[in-house]
């Protein structure tokens, strides 16, 4: 057993006291719950209380309009699909017009080598004999489909070999081919079994490039007897406005002869062999058609002039 002084006594009896209130206390401090960190549940009520108060309410409301205009935006996004879906519909129904407008447009025309003719306007038939011959008669045909015409070609049946090419050009653009004989023989000076060979002979030779015989005749400087029609059965085709232009060789002279005299109805004769010839047809083409003439071949203007018959003799269709 220690023994001790008095004041130290005192003091270690303080001690004691100091340290027994100290065990007693700290159950009672613990009642009341952990004063040390904060748990679990004090955490979620902390956050449920920051949540529910303003600066939350504020990012509530901001959410809800977020959510809104996401929503508008999805609906907008919703429908343009529908409005895309809508416009190739017009695709579709813009070809009707392209259908509606020639019925508009060519009301009381008619269709006819590949491009559409007036019946009641003045036509011309421009024919060119003698050909074919590639370097005059592809400028008159480029002429021609420039200023919407077309001409008749009376051909010598042994030179279409040469010429195919053009040959077919006329056929597949509308132009007609007549037959000028085999060889450019003058009728009335042969026999009639030799008239027939001249006629067969063209045909075939056209035919032969074409797959059509021609239906058109023109006699060789229109030479002509009774033995020559007897023995001819298609019509044949002269002229009523002859430019001499085989003679002149000279261009301007052939278009004057044209224009000053020129009526609905005519069948003009000028040569393809001639470069004057063709110099003449590429201007007399659209001064023609600029004074109103439709230009057609011998066949058009017969359809809507009085038509044709075999063995039948026609200088014009004049009205």
């Amino acid at each position: 057993m220690i023994k001790l002084n008095g004041k130290t006594g005192k003091r270690f009896a303080a001690m004691l006291l100091a340290a027994a209130f100290m065990i007693v206390a700290a159950p009672a401090s613990y009642a009341d719950g952990p004063s040390g960190p904060a748990s679990d549940t004090t955490i979620a009520e902390s956050t449920k209380n920051e949540a529910t108060g303003p600066g939350a309410q504020n990012q509530e409301q901001q959410a809800g309009q977020a959510e809104q205009q996401a929503g508008q935006q999805a609906g907008q996004a919703e429908q343009q699909p529908g409005q895309a879906e809508q416009q190739p519909v017009q695709p579709e129904q813009q070809p009707v017009q392209p259908e509606q407008q020639p019925a508009q447009s060519t009301a009381g025309l008619v269709a006819s080598g590949g491009r559409y003719l007036d019946p009641a306007k003045p036509m011309v038939a421009l024919t060119f004999d003698d050909g074919p011959y590639a370097p005059v008669g592809n400028r008159i045909m480029d002429s021609l489909e420039q200023n919407n015409g077309r001409a008749t070609f009376f051909v010598v049946g042994n030179r279409v070999a040469s010429y195919k090419t053009e040959i077919k050009r006329m056929h597949d653009n509308g132009h007609e081919i007549g037959n000028h004989t085999y060889e450019h023989k003058y009728l009335n000076k042969l026999d009639a079994a030799q008239i027939r060979s001249q006629i067969e002979r063209g045909n075939q030779a056209v035919a032969a490039v074409t797959g059509e015989s021609p239906a058109l005749v023109r006699l060789p400087g229109g030479s002509k007897n009774n033995t020559v029609l007897a023995n001819i059965n298609q019509p044949i085709i002269m002229w009523n406005i002859d430019t001499l232009d085989w003679k002149t060789k000279n261009a301007q002279k052939t278009i004057q002869s044209v224009l000053g005299n020129v009526k609905d109805g005519d069948i003009v004769l000028m040569h393809e062999l001639y470069t004057a010839s063709g110099d003449a047809a590429v201007a007399l083409i659209p001064a023609l058609t600029e004074q109103g003439y439709q230009l057609v071949t011998v066949s058009e203007l017969a359809r809507f002039r009085g038509g044709l018959s075999n063995k039948g003799i026609y200088y014009s269709f004049r009205k």
